[in-house]
């Protein structure tokens, strides 16, 4: 399981969870950062540095932001 960013993260775009990422997956998209799936180790740094809590584990993604599991996914098969 990986983490997910959701909609707080959208227009912010602040790059504390960069930074703080161990293994490099958060990418940076035109209107919010994605992290990659395949690469997360489910370490939770990134979660604990988002200034707008905008990162859940997946299967702690409020029901209201589910969309954003599928957006986060598509965004690194394209």
């Amino acid at each position: 399981m990986a983490f997910v960013i959701t909609s707080p993260c959208i227009g912010e775009k602040a790059s504390d969870c960069v930074e703080a990422c161990p293994v490099d997956c958060i990418k940076e998209g035109e209107d919010q950062y994605y992290i990659d799936p395949d690469i997360c180790i489910d370490c939770g740094a990134c979660e604990a540095v988002c200034p707008v809590a905008a990162i859940y584990q997946e299967d702690d993604v409020p029901a209201d932001e589910q969309e954003f599991i599928e957006k986060n996914r598509a965004f690194f098969q394209n």
